[in-house]
């Protein structure tokens, strides 16, 4: 990674430390979507806290601390926590979620006794092995990054080329099985995955706050597609994308590098969940304030239809005293209605278009046919599930089962 260090434009010490951070979001966002789709964020947190007793049982077993030892000692103690997760989980009466906090508290108590034990000896080597409880992001040396990016690649490619099982697997457990595929082995894999990016992310943002870096690339992505296949580098995109800004923030305010990433990734979280296409809180909101205006505005429109038919055009006070509409109400979808050439005026007579008649004939032939949907919409044979749109019930079914609806509506043999 040292070319690319180079090439940045800032000092090389932050280049380090921003140049791993993307590693971690890179890794840990596209690793997190597996943990994510399979409802286990959790385990994530598990094995970040299982990874501090291997940490300070390697450094008793070297005397010294070298990342290389200390991340294998790390992946160790994870791998076994893994395993003792499903172990408790399937052999025992033991929910998941108590087999989680078992094992994480277990660990992370072991790892906690450990650490201050070392911190009792007369090693001078033992400093800064506490910095894996929080994480030191400015500790990162070339060395470190190059570790962490060649650990990264295996990963990934690893997960490439089991793609399509744990596409199946993560989707639907027991069609997978059915298939022949080793379901437990893919659950374990796919744990295993998340052991490296654990280890990865301890330096840079510490074993607490692990699970956020595995979670929220993940939970952001989620809110902008349905597909694996193109969750996956978003999540990772993401997740670079705020380990690299919270770097550089965290450098530049002098701040905890660990918690700025976090902060930052929460923010981008709250961003999806409001304003994601089709899914954020403030996009359906909006939504729904114009289909609530849509409605509105049709409903006038059919008013005045009606008037128009029962007697002479009406004013607008007598079109507020038929329908009981509220003045304000009233206003705003004339107004629309008036915008969208529908409406003409004489004096303060209402009248419509050729174009507002056809349009107001055309929300009178939809409403007739949802009200024949939901009476004898039954008896249709559609061969799926189709689920009908209420505005548009021959786009939604087809001109074929709109025709048998409208005989069976009509009382005839369809």
């Amino acid at each position: 990674m040292g070319p690319l260090i180079e090439v940045l434009p800032i000092p090389y010490t932050d280049a380090v430390v921003a140049t791993g951070a993307a590693i971690l979001g890179l890794l840990a966002g596209i690793v997190g979507v597996t943990a994510v789709l399979r409802e286990r964020t959790l385990v994530a947190d598990a094995l970040s806290h299982a990874a501090l007793p291997g940490i300070a049982l390697a450094f008793l077993l070297t005397g010294a601390k070298d990342p290389a030892s200390l991340l294998v000692g790390a992946a160790i103690a994870g791998l076994i926590g893994a395993v003792m997760i499903v172990g408790i989980e399937r052999t025992g009466r033991i929910r998941a979620d108590a087999a989680i906090g078992v094992v994480l508290s277990g660990f992370f108590s072991i790892g906690i006794v450990l650490i201050s034990y070392i911190a009792s000896t007369d090693n001078s080597n033992q400093a800064g092995l506490s910095n894996y409880l929080f994480g030191q992001a400015a500790g990162l040396v070339e060395r470190d990054v190059n570790t962490y990016a060649v650990l990264a690649l295996v990963t990934l490619g690893l997960l490439a080329l089991a793609y399509r099982p744990l596409k199946a697997t993560l989707f639907d457990p027991a069609f997978a099985g059915s298939l022949g595929l080793p379901t437990r082995a893919l659950e374990l894999f796919m744990t295993a995955l998340l052991v490296c990016a654990v280890i990865v992310g301890l330096r840079t943002v510490g074993a607490i706050l692990m699970v956020a870096m595995i979670a929220v690339p993940a939970a952001a992505a989620r809110q902008f597609t349905n597909r694996l296949g193109t969750m996956l580098p978003l999540a990772g995109a993401l997740g670079a994308t705020i380990g690299v800004a919270g770097a550089l923030i965290s450098t530049a305010s002098e701040a905890p590098t660990g918690p700025v990433i976090v902060l930052l990734g929460l923010a981008m979280v709250v961003l999806a969940l409001a304003f994601a296409p089709g899914r954020g809180f403030v996009w359906r909101a909006r939504e729904l304030r114009r289909a609530r205006r849509r409605r509105l505005v049709e409903g006038v429109l059919i008013d005045v239809e009606t008037a128009m038919h029962a007697g002479p055009p009406p004013t607008a006070r007598e079109l507020e005293l038929a329908s009981g509409r509220a003045p304000s109400e009233l206003r705003t979808a004339l107004r629309d209605l008036d915008r969208a050439g529908l409406l003409e005026h004489e004096g303060e007579r209402l009248i419509l278009t050729e174009a507002g008649a056809a349009a107001a004939h055309t929300v009178l032939e939809q409403r007739d046919l949802w009200s024949a949907w939901l009476e004898y919409g039954s008896q249709l044979d559609l061969g799926d599930a189709r689920e009908p749109d209420p505005t548009n019930l021959r786009g939604s079914l087809g001109d074929e089962a709109v025709d048998r609806l409208r005989a069976l509506a009509a009382g005839e043999r369809p």
